[in-house]
């Protein structure tokens, strides 16, 4: 009679047990669901709504990877193919949500290229304009057929000397790896190869002389001589 109430204890107390561990695998499993480390959603910021709206779609293929192990060069592939970001920096909001905030390229002169418009952007990448109606014809033209991370680097020089880039009107590059350059006003200046910060000074302080101000061409290709005319 002992025995068989010592085995009706037993059994009772591995029918707690199996409902007590029962209960805690639930609670596991729904603390997990809870705090999946998938990626559920991504935020682009930092274009328009619509451009926003085109990043994240390009994006879609990175949703359900593990945020923690994602890298910022899984983003970087194809973020790279947009040629209107300048730059962009991931943030990870555990668990499961990331926001993209992109700094968008400034748009500093207006090319032609297979009969089409485009801006040449501040990361030497061109966009295409679909509207010709609404280009900003106040950015200078560049002639050119490529170079325009070049064009970049001319504009940086440009930006460090006493020329003002608004008032120059067009760019034109040659094979010999030297531009002119036309302001506004209609003077054309010729720049050499090397030294180009030097001859922007010099080429500003003769656009400024009285003496000179009916000179349509400054040229300073060769060295250490300035002809005018």
């Amino acid at each position: 009679m002992l025995q068989l109430k010592d085995r009706k204890k037993k059994i009772f107390f591995y029918l707690i047990l199996f409902f007590f561990l029962s209960t805690q695998i639930t609670k596991n499993n729904k603390i997990h669901n809870n705090f999946s480390a998938t990626i559920k959603n991504i935020e682009v910021i930092g274009l328009s709504n619509t451009k926003n709206q085109e990043v994240f779609n390009s994006l879609k293929s990175l949703l359900f990877k593990n945020i923690f192990f994602i890298s910022k060069e899984s983003f970087e592939d194809i973020l790279s193919e947009n040629n209107l970001i300048e730059t962009f920096n991931i943030k990870k909001m555990y668990p499961n949500n990331i926001i993209v905030e992109i700094k968008k390229t400034d748009f500093l002169a207006i090319t032609n290229k297979n009969s089409k418009k485009y801006y040449i952007g501040s990361n030497g990448k061109l966009i295409l304009v679909k509207n010709s109606e609404y280009v900003n014809n106040e950015l200078p033209f560049v002639f050119t057929k490529s170079n325009y991370t070049n064009f970049v680097l001319l504009k940086k020089i440009i930006d460090k000397s006493k020329f003002n880039f608004e008032e120059i009107d067009s760019f034109y590059y040659y094979s010999s790896n030297r531009w002119d350059f036309k302001t506004k006003s209609g003077l054309l200046i010729k720049l050499p190869g090397k030294k180009i910060l030097e001859s922007l000074q010099i080429a500003h302080n003769i656009k400024d002389n009285e003496e000179f101000k009916n000179k349509k061409v400054i040229d300073l290709r060769v060295n250490n001589r300035i002809t005018t005319y």
